[in-house]
């Protein structure tokens, strides 16, 4: 039963889809923490996997970048493929001078520049958020790692190369927001239409404050603190 952008057959994922943004990010999860790891998917470039952690069924698979292409095949999985959970590992830009390079973020709430909201024609302004469950059990996850995870509210843009210049995207940081990335929105907004859970962890790969940066390799393949909490969630999630 292939969708438009996916050619997995129903079943082919598990209950909790891991969902970098880089198909190599997810081929490197795949081959470094998942055992007896199929490819699933591979439609556009889009790879994905589902294998066993810690004995437990968890998927890894891209999203692309922005709010169109996660909001699409977020809502395939969802949809479509029975996936409960779907958890967000991605970078971001640090907003805050509490935050340093390679810090890691679970996003409570996405603040948004997106107008990806407005097809549901809500009498008012959604407030996308992640699910308290999946969000609660990634927390438990980086403390028994003894790994410092900030939570707080995230900024999710559609510009990457914003023409209002980097003090626009700077200033949302006065209303507490910690970083910005281009997904969060559309994935939450996706989980509550369905019932579903979702929920974005990130790690600051570039500070728009101090100038900090890391390389697309060192994004691609280091993160691995952020990999593994997300990781020790799905596991938990399937106990859930």
């Amino acid at each position: 039963m292939a969708t438009p952008h996916i050619s997995a057959e129903k079943g082919d994922f598990a209950k909790t889809v891991l969902m970098p943004g880089d198909p190599l990010r997810a081929k490197f999860i795949a081959e470094t923490f998942l055992t007896d790891a199929v490819e699933v998917n591979h439609t556009r470039g889009i790879l994905g996997y589902t294998g066993l952690y810690k004995g437990k069924r968890v998927s890894v698979m891209a999203s692309g970048m922005g709010c169109p292409s996660i909001g699409i095949y977020s809502h395939e999985l969802f949809n479509f493929y029975d996936v409960e959970n779907i958890i967000r590992i991605g970078s971001a830009g640090a907003l805050s001078e509490r935050l340093k390079v390679r810090d890691i973020v679970a996003g409570i709430g996405s603040n948004t520049t997106s107008s990806y909201a407005e097809q549901y024609h809500m009498p008012g302004t959604l407030a996308p958020t992640a699910d308290y469950t999946l969000l609660s059990t990634a927390v438990d996850c980086a403390k028994a790692r003894k790994i410092e995870m900030h939570v707080g509210n995230l900024l999710c843009s559609d510009a990457f190369y914003n023409e209002g210049g980097m003090e626009e995207t700077v200033s949302w940081a006065k209303m507490g927001t910690l970083a910005v990335e281009m997904e969060s929105t559309a994935l939450y907004l996706e989980a509550a239409r369905a019932g579903k859970r979702a929920l974005t962890i990130v790690t600051i790969s570039d500070h728009l404050i101090t100038g900090e940066a890391t390389t697309a390799e060192e994004r691609q393949n280091t993160f691995t603190q952020m990999m593994e909490i997300a990781l020790d969630t799905a596991a938990r999630m399937e106990e859930v």
